[in-house]
């Protein structure tokens, strides 16, 4: 066997591996079925509550509550914010999801504590301006 289709053969192993781990990993409940998150590129809508949390719309219907780990300065004053979780296209408590802003002196990176999908009753209490 030649080296290069050695390193073919190599390449071609670690692709597929890497795939087979993505699939898993992806999946927002793959680990935890009572786990509850969603997958960034969903996400419709947001809105500010405070300059701690943040309620995000998925799909049609579901509203979920990002507490950050902190205080994010100047994210009241956003039009729009990205949603970034290290490890997989899913954001979920445990991630390393981060909410991204832009401020006066740049780009801020906002960190997220807990992530919480609000129950019907949740939605239906919230007031129309904490809705996205």
């Amino acid at each position: 066997m030649t080296t290069a289709s050695v390193w073919a053969a190599a390449s071609a192993a670690l692709l597929l591996v890497g795939a087979c781990a993505s699939n898993d990993t992806d999946s927002p409940r793959a680990s935890n079925p009572n786990r509850q998150c969603f997958f960034a590129n969903s996400a419709r809508g947001f809105t500010v509550v405070d300059t701690q949390t943040v309620h995000v719309r998925v799909g049609a219907r579901d509203i979920y509550r990002l507490d950050l780990m902190g205080t994010c300065p100047d994210i009241n004053w956003n039009n729009q914010i990205a949603l970034v979780s290290r490890g997989s296209s899913s954001i979920c408590t445990g991630t390393g999801a981060t909410v991204v802003t832009r401020g006066p002196t740049g780009q801020q990176r906002c960190p997220v504590r807990m992530v919480t999908k609000l129950s019907a009753e949740e939605v239906e209490a919230l007031r129309p301006r904490d809705r996205p």
